[in-house]
């Protein structure tokens, strides 16, 4: 029977609290919500923090999606079942609701937490595409206060992320642009399975052009990928096939993955273009529509 290593465990009753526990019991301390990827790589042993820090209880502070001065704000402590059940988030960024359909299951869409998810940093996670794609920043406090980052910095690699030892990941930001549609596809191996390749694609209109573009990968790098030069290659043009095709390929070329059991490298940059052909298709279409 597979059982984790001994561990401390504390009950935070605010972040406050929660950040002074990290500061007290130092860098082998490990904040806990869900604990849908956290407490199964306690039990294989692949991580053995000393202290587990639960922050549960702060949800009154970290569970909402708020709509307020040209951003929604998600605490987060949100669930995901609440980020798939928001209209606030349907209707400003369609993939949202579109990923948070394709991640595991109802009982880990009942207690995983977005930050959770975005601070367990693997490379094949739904929602720092998302987020990627969308132009979001998240907010970390720690002791001396808050500091915001890009998604693009959140993740310094493979399950690490920005967030110090004594800090914690409070909000994720994001912006509302008028004239926009966005997508995700993703194929996988079976229902609620990690990605085999993704794309997460947002447009914005400038007139008959792409004023802005979010073009955002997942499970075919070992950080996850924002393809800049896919993005750029849209901007100034109108939405046509042609466009999307050559950003597609770009963002392919960007591409770096990894043969595993979810398949080959070379499928996995297959899918990568071809997902993102769809991908910005159906973006450009609500964009159209919008």
């Amino acid at each position: 029977m597979q059982v984790p290593a001994p561990f401390d465990y504390a009950r935070a009753s605010s972040v406050d609290e929660a950040i002074a526990l990290l500061e007290r019991l130092g860098p082998e301390a490990r904040l806990v919500a869900g604990g849908h990827s956290l407490l199964p790589m306690m039990k294989l042993r692949l991580a053995t923090p000393e202290h587990l820090i639960d922050i549960n209880p702060l949800e009154s502070e970290l569970n909402y999606i708020r709509e307020e001065g040209g951003l929604v704000r998600i605490g987060a402590l949100t669930r995901h079942r609440d980020v798939l059940a928001s209209e606030v988030l349907a209707r400003h960024y369609p993939i949202v609701r579109e990923a948070e359909e394709l991640i595991a299951d109802p009982p880990v869409r009942n207690r995983g937490t977005v930050g959770g998810a975005l601070c367990q940093a693997d490379p094949s996670e739904d929602l720092s595409a998302v987020f990627a794609a969308l132009g979001a920043v998240t907010v970390i406090r720690g002791s001396g206060g808050e500091r915001v980052v890009t998604m693009e910095d959140f993740h310094e690699g493979p399950y690490e992320t920005a967030v110090g030892d004594a800090e914690m990941l409070v909000e994720v930001r994001v912006p509302i642009r008028e004239h926009g549609g966005s997508a995700y596809e993703k194929v996988k191996r079976r229902t609620g399975d990690w990605a085999t390749a993704a794309s997460g694609v947002a447009l914005w209109l400038d007139g008959a052009n792409v004023g802005a573009a979010g073009i955002a990968l997942s499970a075919v790098n070992p950080t996850g990928i924002r393809s800049t030069r896919a993005e750029q290659a849209l901007i100034g043009r109108p939405p046509s096939e042609e466009a999307f095709a050559e950003a597609a390929a770009l963002a392919a070329e960007d591409c770096n993955p990894a043969t595993d059991q979810r398949g080959p490298a070379d499928y996995k940059r297959h899918l990568a273009q071809e997902l993102t052909h769809r991908a910005l298709r159906r973006a450009a279409e609500r964009a159209l529509a919008s």
